[in-house]
């Protein structure tokens, strides 16, 4: 049943990505062209996402086990440190110029875009480098 959910709830979160123009690099690096051709209609997409996991994390803190069975894990750690600080700053400069997110990335690299997957493939290799080089320490 876990199986069946998680396939499930990864087609509505791929469609929604699709819908949204999450897919589209060109409409993501717009948003983020503030003073250009600013789109800004992606900020509303974004405040619909916070607005529900808002809701679903709020049932989940009353929970302890998920709709598969699985143990409900919500991380507690408030530290802002620099490794979160430097993540988060590769982070967004990935985003901002390639106009991809891991999800986003996954989506459209499975439909087929060949700018997606160098993305994709750039993003494991990064994956793997913290793995073996940072994760340890």
């Amino acid at each position: 049943m876990g199986s069946v959910i998680a396939l499930f709830s990864g087609l509505v979160f791929g469609l929604g990505l699709i819908a949204s123009g999450m897919t589209d690099p060109g409409k993501v690096q717009g948003f983020l062209d503030l003073f250009g051709a600013w789109d800004p209609s992606l900020g509303l997409v974004m405040g619909g996402a916070v607005a529900v996991a808002m809701v679903a994390f709020a049932s989940a803190k009353r929970r302890t086990r998920s709709w598969t069975g699985s143990p409900i894990e919500i991380p507690t750690s408030r530290v802002i440190d620099r490794r979160l600080v430097f993540g988060g700053l590769l982070f967004g400069a990935g985003w901002g110029l390639a106009g991809y997110c891991p999800g986003p990335a996954l989506v459209a690299a499975s439909g087929g875009s060949a700018a997606a997957a160098v993305f994709v493939l750039a993003m494991l290799a990064g994956m793997r480098l913290h793995d073996r080089w940072l994760a340890p320490r």
